[in-house]
């Protein structure tokens, strides 16, 4: 990793505006701020809320005159979004950081309190001298976007009002709610009242992914979630994600994955 590829600061100062670079910036305003104005356009009283904002884009945030951190700017240049560990996940500049739309993400309180753990132990690393340390950054931004994609609820603040990318917004709500109970993009396809093919072609266009990988990120994530970080048996989480049989599972997330549930268990 590059020196200064990854930078991040917390938001203190009565005003904070985009610095004379192209990094792209992810903006996580915990505390309520008086707004963040987004290429001239000012939204006023924001928090608990995440930005996504383009190199292209001018912004500025405006807080109240006190010492308390209202957040943090995590700053990331192109080359570490490059890096095969944030690419492989199909979650870079075309899905994120857009210049078309700004994603706004507003947090539920789990999520909150994972994402200002993820970026408190960034900033701890990026001021150290350990040993490992890009790899341990690279492994945290990769686990804070897959939370990003897979848990929030994602809302444009700023859209095109493109019919397609309205679709792919409610396709991955659909999924969100429904990935449990059905794998099939034929389920979700029909919840639309449009056709698999128009379904796989929109979420193609937006997302440069297939449909059918939204669902397999979303059941993989759970899978990983679960297997982690719960007691439960492998049968009970193949049961609980929708899968069939246990085997199915294993072959299922194998093949994904290139590991076995057991396997990533015991990891």
């Amino acid at each position: 990793m590059k020196p200064d590829s990854v930078n991040i600061s917390q938001i203190i100062n009565e005003v904070t505006k985009k610095p004379d670079s192209d990094y792209y910036v992810v903006c996580w305003i915990k505390n309520e701020v008086d707004g963040i104005e987004i290429e001239n356009e000012l939204y006023k009283n924001v928090s608990n809320s995440i930005f996504f904002l383009d190199s292209k884009f001018q912004w500025k945030i405006f807080k109240k005159e006190n010492n308390e951190s209202s957040g943090y700017i995590l700053y990331l240049s192109k080359d570490i979004l490059n890096n095969p560990t944030l690419s492989n996940l199909h979650i870079n500049k075309v899905r994120l950081f857009n210049s078309g739309e700004v994603p706004l993400f507003k947090l539920s309180p789990g999520i909150e309190k994972r994402t200002q753990a993820i970026l408190e132990m960034i900033d701890e690393l990026l001021g150290s001298q350990l040993n490992h340390k890009d790899d341990a950054i690279l492994s945290l931004l990769n686990t804070f976007f897959v939370y990003c994609d897979g848990q929030c609820n994602i809302k444009s603040i700023v859209s095109n009002n493109n019919s397609k990318t309205n679709v792919v917004y409610k396709f991955k709500k659909l999924v969100d709610e429904n990935v449990l109970k059905n794998h099939e993009v034929a389920f979700y396809a029909k919840l639309l009242n449009v056709t698999p093919k128009y379904l796989n072609e929109c979420v193609q266009e937006v997302l440069s992914v297939s449909s059918k990988n939204i669902i397999i990120e979303q059941l993989l994530m759970r899978s990983r979630h679960a297997l982690k970080f719960s007691n439960k048996s492998i049968k009970e989480i193949c049961f609980e994600l929708g899968f069939s049989s246990p085997d199915y599972f294993s072959y299922f997330f194998k093949t994904h994955t290139g590991i076995t549930p057991t396997t990533l268990r015991k990891s």
